[in-house]
């Protein structure tokens, strides 16, 4: 594993799971929200997204944090493995919501981007089971046996795959 995605809906853990996974495999790891958030949450134009995109995923070694599906092709086209943090929708929005409650105006995602209330985003989560998922499946299945596709569905399996990854370093 040497370019690693890791996709999963808002509140799956994409960006500590990455963190723990740059941490075990020595790989850079790259938060696409860092790079795609403007001050204020505006967002990149689609272009200017997928040319600096290309970018940050050019170099041989690295780990993406993040969806954008309008570029999964970016990534997926250069990546070897994609994991995929498949939790409920449940979970998902008390991740969310804790991480909001408790970060409240505090810049995690981006610099300029205070951690706020969006019932956009919430109801992204709870849609991205029926909305998303199977369209990420769809792509996924795409590419056959060029990519290597892990599908996490639950914090156990995340421990354990973790864990697994320790004991092979």
């Amino acid at each position: 594993m040497n370019r690693i995605a890791v996709v999963g809906s808002g509140g799956a853990g994409k960006s500590t799971f990455s963190r723990e996974l740059s941490q075990i495999t020595g790989l850079p790891l790259v938060h696409l929200d860092r790079h795609y958030w403007k001050p204020g949450w505006i967002e990149t134009p689609l272009e200017e997204w997928r040319v600096l995109q290309s970018e940050l995923i050019a170099g041989d070694n690295w780990i993406v944090d993040g969806n954008y599906y309008r570029t999964f092709d970016l990534r997926f086209d250069r990546a070897d493995t994609v994991i995929v943090l498949a939790f409920s929708r449940y979970r998902c929005l008390l991740r969310a919501f804790l991480r909001t409650t408790g970060n409240y105006g505090k810049c995690l995602q981006s610099e300029g981007c205070p951690e706020r209330f969006e019932l956009e985003f919430y109801q992204w989560i709870w849609n991205f089971p029926k909305n998303v998922l199977p369209e990420l499946y769809s792509i996924l299945d795409s590419y056959g046996e060029n990519l290597n596709v892990i599908k996490l569905k639950t914090p156990r399996q995340v421990e354990n795959y973790l864990k697994l990854l320790r004991e092979k370093t």
